[in-house]
């Protein structure tokens, strides 16, 4: 969603692979209570020397995030460049890749929101 050319604009890093210099580092979770403290604990490992991540918060479920899970995102809020959410978007657990995720118009639609959100294009 964040690289709908395939230009490499996004990419994932490997665990212990530097970030590269100018890069946005970006964070995915779910909306889960799970997700919430797999965030906290990566930001409990944030060094200052990092540039602050990007948090896009997947939905799990066509509901809001229970209130634990949103009490625990609120209060990482200040650990982090910003927040960006993506709803509940059931063709996502039908596609194999994001290039098939990419053919169907609510996914197409949501990264261009998502991107917007996070000040690109």
């Amino acid at each position: 969603m964040l690289d709908p050319d395939g230009a490499g604009a996004a990419r994932m890093l490997h665990p212990q692979e530097p970030i590269p210099y100018g890069a946005l580092p970006v964070l995915l979770a779910e909306t889960t209570v799970y997700g919430a403290v797999c965030v906290e604990h990566m930001l409990r490992s944030w060094t200052t020397a990092l540039p602050r991540p990007w948090l896009v918060l997947v939905a799990d479920a066509p509901v809001r995030p229970v209130p634990a899970a949103r009490y625990r995102f609120r209060a990482l809020q200040a650990r982090l460049a910003g927040t960006a959410t993506v709803p509940y978007l059931p063709v996502l657990r039908t596609v194999e890749s994001a290039d098939q995720a990419l053919e169907h118009k609510d996914v197409q639609a949501a990264a261009v929101r998502l991107r917007r959100q996070m000040g690109g294009k």
